[in-house]
């Protein structure tokens, strides 16, 4: 007889598991949901004796009530650091900023987490977002060319997409924007497109992807392809 599969942690497992990891890391995290709680539950308790008075029904609705939002504040404060810690786990490795876009993307941003431009050698890649605050081009790596790389992916979206704004950023450990506050980063960009501009953009740029993109015969890996040798 087949072996039956071992049961998967439940949901509460495993976030409890999120948070141990997440205390050992980071010890702040932990502090800083303990703080949140205290403090919620405390303006309950003081909203609910001005109100109610104690021992009344209304006192303990509030304590109820308080319990409950106290405890969603902590959850809150730990998943986000838990977030946190997770991105400062992968930052600085290529793809890191294509995992980030392929895990929490708004519904009014248009993105990829295939990078539309990237060095072959030094695996420095550059991506691109789309939504209300027109075109973001993300670079990933801290040299000179990642820069490089920005200001042709600017020039080649203004061409095909004139009088769009464009934003450039910059990824890096080095003097860049970190990983983590890359969304935070991008959302509080002031809006210049409408759902419909942004949706005409995107398929503009997109259509454009597609009739550049030189056809790959089946069978090759494009990672492994190199220029043929001169004859001498």
């Amino acid at each position: 007889m087949a072996k039956k599969n071992p049961k998967s942690p439940g949901r509460l497992r495993q976030l409890l598991r999120v948070y141990k990891i997440t205390a050992k890391n980071d010890p702040t995290a932990l502090w800083l949901s303990i703080l949140g709680f205290l403090l919620v539950f405390g303006a309950s308790f003081l909203i609910g004796f001005l109100l109610n008075g104690l021992g009344t029904l209304g006192f303990w609705l509030w304590i109820v009530t308080g319990f409950l939002s106290s405890l969603l504040t902590f959850m809150i404060i730990m998943s986000r650091r838990a977030e946190r810690n997770a991105y400062i786990q992968i930052e600085g490795q290529a793809g890191a900023v294509g995992a980030v876009l392929d895990s929490q993307i708004r519904r009014s941003w248009r993105t990829s987490p295939m990078p539309i431009a990237v060095n072959a050698k030094s695996r420095e890649a550059v991506y691109r977002m789309i939504g209300p605050a027109g075109v973001v081009l993300i670079g990933e790596g801290s040299s000179v060319r990642v820069q490089q790389m920005l200001e042709d992916e600017s020039r080649r979206i203004s061409r095909t997409a004139p009088g769009v704004t464009i934003h450039k950023v910059r990824v890096s450990l080095d003097g860049g924007i970190r990983l983590y506050a890359l969304l935070k980063t991008v959302y509080k960009l002031k809006k210049s497109l409408t759902r419909s501009e942004v949706s005409a953009v995107a398929n503009r740029l997109d259509a454009l992807a597609n009739s550049s993109a030189l056809p790959i015969p089946k069978g090759i890996d494009p990672m492994k392809v190199r220029p043929p040798k001169r004859k001498a």
